[in-house]
């Protein structure tokens, strides 16, 4: 373990820290006050989101949970502009929008708003809403999910149908704290009940054969799915 924690801390100071635009570093400082603060994206996790943003040159994408906004404000700086000035490509969604406009004059100030739709209404009604329009429907490029981790397998049937064949859906948390992984009995009492959630939402995505996967030990876990 104390391995892991000296590899995780080299890799941050050496790969994430010095690449995180100084935009990102602003909000994440400002979420730090936010008594909710660990809900926000890691940094490393959040570095290897706009790689993967790029490699699928995304261009529509929708977040389900967005907190502050540090992983909207990344998406927003990482995809390109689509040729229409005032053109939305990231539609966003969360419950809480008091938590969004801690973020929102950051995102104001990288000038990226334009591109941003934010639903304040809970996910699951906000999604079906947006499969009600079948031009929707196998157009998004890019997925990423940090919400309650109870709907996780709820928000992965919807996003299948939203998400094009070979576009890339990443869920949060997946590691839990890393509790998935220790004897149910050392294992924080406030962590059980999600970590049951983490474990089971974890064999699904294993046996879902729609997708390809990948779960990588960044932040709190992430797993990646790329739609087949």
């Amino acid at each position: 373990m104390r391995i892991f924690f000296c590899y995780k801390k080299y890799i941050m100071e050496t790969s994430v820290y010095p690449r995180e635009p100084e935009l990102l570093k602003e909000l994440r400082a400002i979420t730090l006050n936010h008594p909710r603060a660990l809900m926000a994206t890691a940094p490393d996790a959040g570095q290897f989101m706009a790689l993967i943003l790029k490699l699928v040159n995304a261009k529509k994408t929708i977040e389900v949970g967005v907190f502050t906004g540090y992983s909207l404000l990344l998406t927003a700086l990482t995809i390109p502009e689509d040729g229409k000035v005032m053109s939305l490509t990231i539609t966003a969604i969360d419950i809480d929008k008091d938590a969004y406009e801690i973020g929102l004059p950051i995102i104001e100030k990288a000038g990226v708003e334009h591109k941003i739709n934010f639903i304040e209404s809970a996910a699951l009604p906000a999604l079906n809403q947006l499969l009600e329009d079948p031009k929707n429907r196998g157009t998004f490029d890019f997925g990423f999910v940090d919400a309650d981790k109870i709907n996780y397998a709820n928000y992965h049937e919807k996003l299948l149908e939203l998400v094009k064949p070979g576009g890339v859906v990443i869920y949060d948390n997946t590691l839990w704290g890393g509790s998935v992984a220790m004897p149910e009995d050392s294992v924080p009492e406030f962590r059980l009940q999600t970590r049951e959630v983490a474990i089971e939402f974890n064999k699904f995505l294993a046996a879902d054969a729609r997708v390809q996967i990948s779960q990588v030990a960044l932040g709190d876990g992430i797993t990646i799915c790329r739609r087949l």
